[in-house]
């Protein structure tokens, strides 16, 4: 009896062999796939896993099946000798040497149709707000189709933005893509609530890539609102998910506008932010062993930055079109230093340049419209309504130049009739440029405020140019 017991401890104490029992058991449980196992995971680096035995193309996505049962996906992002390299769209926590891996039969795809509008999704294609999600829609792959840019339709056609600097200062077509740049708390969220809001789109397609957690709400119920959600659709990746998911965010929300152009809808998609696409890609690359090149963004920062842009813009003749915004974060607020913000003006059609200082001094939306751009204002425009622009451009010019000397008093009055004159028009001028969050303004409204104020301030110039004569009187 002593001797049975003895071999009973001695047994219990190979807790190794139990345990090496016990994962096989739950490994034989979980491994049920329906589809063969192809491949093994050999090593966790990070948020990157090294694969071997898994045949299958970049891009495609798989699934590990851990040893504690659940299954996680991942997406192939490259190759490094006999190994394959992925990255979960979740967390590694639970993936152990030797847990097996599932290769997935297509690319990544998302249903799109009229139910996902009014839907928050976050970058699986999954519900955020707690609704089930019908499986209805036709599929589309998240890396879409490149179009033929001889099979696009020229933009000739104004787009109502509901904003009075940007609608007559700015003009956009539709199919137009244009850029935000500014630094952090310069007001772009509050800028694209109002865009979503006011702008004539029949379909408003929101990226939120990187975005934080408690910004996401805020931006739905205050900036975006309830109205404008009916028929919006929004994807969300926050600061703290995978960079393949951030990424995949991006792709996710183009895709859904794509779909949507094919059935001839006019789409206004919004990104916030490229920048955090960028640094997406960024930390993948840098994983695959790419070299670092301007300010540590590797190679393919830039490329994807230009394919993204690219599937944005003008459909085919029977087609809708895409018009977009893309928000794009200035470190520094140094435009001409930022590597993101530089390739990304290379290949937008316009930016739009919010001031920081503008926003100190309460002058909201902070748009500079001396070093905002529309590339296609005259196609847009009308010859008096660009003539109109150009000489708002050169008054507000003029009064840039001579603001320091005019605050400190340096300046004389009377001296140049001319800046005298714009110096008394500018509350007009700042009054026009500025609007509340509530506020709307049509394109024909903002284009006759427009001329209006110009009007008035070549008639206030010629006015003094004639006391300036008769205060000189007949040449002696």
């Amino acid at each position: 009896m002593r001797l049975r017991v003895t071999v009973m401890a001695a047994s219990a104490r190979r807790t190794p062999l139990w345990d090496k029992a016990l994962r096989q058991q739950a490994l034989s449980r979980a491994h049920s796939f329906t589809f063969p196992v192809r491949g093994k995971v050999h090593k966790v680096l990070g948020p990157m896993l090294e694969a071997t035995g898994l045949k299958s193309s970049i891009g495609y996505a798989c699934h590990i099946c851990c040893s504690t049962g659940h299954q996680i996906e991942a997406e192939i992002v490259g190759f490094r000798g006999d190994y394959t390299l992925l990255m979960p769209v979740g967390s590694t926590r639970g993936i152990a040497p030797g847990d097996p891996i599932a290769p997935g039969v297509s690319m990544p795809s998302i249903r799109v149709g009229p139910h996902l509008l009014g839907r928050v999704l976050n970058g699986l294609g999954e519900p955020m707000d707690e609704k089930a999600l019908p499986a209805a829609g036709k599929p589309w792959a998240l890396h879409g189709t490149r179009l033929n840019p001889f099979s696009r339709h020229i933009i000739d056609t104004p787009m109502r933005l509901g904003i009075r600097a940007m609608d007559a200062c700015l003009p956009m077509g539709r199919g137009q893509r244009m850029g935000l740049f500014a630094g952090a708390g310069v007001g772009k969220s509050s800028l694209m609530g109002m865009l979503a809001r006011n702008s004539d789109a029949e379909i408003n397609v929101i990226a939120l890539v990187g975005e934080r957690s408690r910004e996401v709400r805020e931006f739905l119920d205050l900036a975006l609102g309830s109205e404008a959600l009916k028929h919006s659709v929004v994807v969300v990746a926050t600061s703290d998910m995978p960079p393949v998911l951030r990424l995949r965010t991006a792709h996710m929300a183009t895709t859904i506008a794509e779909a949507f152009r094919a059935e001839g809808r006019g789409v206004l998609l919004m990104m916030d932010s490229l920048t955090r696409v960028a640094q997406a890609q960024r930390e993948i690359g840098l994983m695959l062993g790419e070299p670092p090149a301007s300010k540590g963004y590797t190679p393919s920062c830039f490329s994807i930055i230009a394919e993204l842009l690219e599937r944005a813009g003008p459909g085919g003749a029977n087609d809708g079109d895409i018009s977009a915004f893309y928000t794009v974060l200035v470190e520094g607020d140094d435009i001409q230093a930022d590597p993101v913000a530089d390739a990304a003006m290379s290949v937008l059609d316009g930016h739009v340049i919010l001031d920081r200082n503008l926003a100190e001094q309460g002058h909201y939306p902070a748009i500079n419209i001396l070093k905002s751009v529309s590339r296609l204002d005259k196609q847009l425009s009308s010859a008096e309504l660009l003539t109109a622009m150009r000489t708002l451009r050169r008054k507000l010019s003029m009064f840039e130049r001579m603001e320091d000397m005019i605050s400190i008093g340096a300046y004389e009055s009377g001296s140049n009739p001319e800046l005298d004159q714009v110096i008394a028009m500018m509350p007009a001028i700042r009054k026009f440029l500025q609007q509340s969050p509530d506020e709307f303004s049509s394109n024909e409204e903002s284009a006759q405020r427009l001329l209006e104020l110009v009007s008035k301030m070549s008639y206030e110039e010629s006015l003094h140019e004639t006391q300036h004569i008769q205060n000189i009187g007949p040449a002696q």
